[in-house]
């Protein structure tokens, strides 16, 4: 039985338009199917056949937003599980310049579905560590003084989690670990609406503005040492 259901959810990821569109989704955001059809580069109606499937699947949900109907990915541990079935694409070597560019921008600063990723990701949870604002003395634990310096900056976070503030995910493009869980989603989700950082022309690049510098500064990040390509 297990083989059948391991088979039945690889052979969902198997056709090309749905493994792109699901690429798509994992920058955290809510897509329609317009949008999907045009980066998978199928017709909507074909588009809206393959959404189906992966709704079936438990990959994605439908959202209404008064008229509009949306798509996401339906659980962080889905987002997970595309990631990493996608490191194995990412992982070869660049073709030509425009692919080594992208590669370049994503290994600085993407999203991991709905948390930072990426030499900005590792740095983040590294920074935090040292700062004693995260403690990984029993498990990822948020401190007093992590609290009270990302509710500081804006940072909510949410009392009624219902998946863990933090925990360690697995960079990899850094073969080291970032941090993902309610409370780095929720520093991503007010860092973007604060201009700290904005998203790059690329899906899931991640491009760092200069008003992050105080803020990363707060949280153990020295922006002048990481190396940011040109966008």
């Amino acid at each position: 039985m297990e083989t059948i259901a391991l088979a039945e959810v690889a052979a969902v990821l198997a056709d090309p338009s749905r493994a792109a569109m699901c690429l798509a989704l994992l920058d955290g955001r809510a897509w329609t199917i317009g949008e999907l059809a045009a980066t998978a580069r199928i017709a909507v109606s074909t588009a809206s056949e393959h959404v189906t499937r992966l709704v079936d699947a438990g990959f994605v949900e439908r959202l209404k937003q008064g008229r509009h109907a949306y798509v996401r990915i339906a659980d962080p541990r889905v987002a997970e599980l595309i990631e990493h079935l996608a490191q194995h694409a990412d992982r070869r070597a660049p073709t030509g310049l425009r692919s080594s560019v992208r590669v370049r921008k994503l290994e600085f600063a993407r999203t991991c579905y709905d948390h930072l990723a990426g030499r900005l990701g590792v740095a983040l949870r590294t920074g935090m560590v040292a700062r004693g604002l995260v403690d990984t003395g029993a498990g990822l634990t948020l401190t007093g003084r992590g609290r009270e310096v990302l509710t500081g900056l804006g940072v909510e976070l949410g009392v009624r989690e219902r998946r863990p503030l933090l925990r360690d995910c697995l960079d990899w493009t850094e073969r080291r670990e970032h941090l993902g869980g309610g409370a780095p989603a929720a520093l991503l989700a007010r860092a973007l609406a604060a201009g700290w950082v904005e998203r790059g022309h690329q899906p899931r690049a991640i491009r760092v503005l200069p008003a992050a510098a105080e803020p990363f500064g707060a949280l153990g990040v020295d922006l002048d040492t990481l190396e940011e390509p040109a966008f």
